[in-house]
C-alpha cells in the first residue's frame, strides 16, 4: 500500500546563508531590478507585465513594431 504525505514526514530546516555582505559598484553592472531598458535590450530580452486582453503573441508583435526590430519572440506564455 502506498501512502502520499501531504507534508514530508521528515522536518526540513532551511537557512539563509550569507557569505558577505557588499555594495554593488556601477562600474561593474547593476542589480537585476536597477538595470536601465537599454542594458536589458543590449542582453536581448525585456522582462514584460502583459495586460489583460491581447494576447502574448498580440504583445510580441506591438514589440517588435515598437523597437523597429525584425524579430521578436517570447519565452511562452505572458498570460
Amino acid at each position: 500500500m502506498l501512502l502520499r504525505h501531504s507534508v514530508e514526514p521528515w522536518p526540513t530546516r532551511r537557512e539563509l546563508l550569507t557569505l558577505r555582505e557588499a555594495e554593488t559598484d556601477p562600474r561593474y553592472g547593476f542589480r537585476p531590478e536597477e538595470r536601465p531598458i537599454q542594458e536589458l535590450m543590449s542582453y536581448g530580452y525585456i522582462p514584460l507585465d502583459k495586460p489583460r486582453g491581447p494576447t502574448s503573441g498580440e504583445i510580441t508583435e506591438r514589440v517588435r513594431r515598437m523597437l523597429g526590430v525584425e524579430r521578436a519572440g517570447h519565452g511562452g506564455t505572458l498570460d
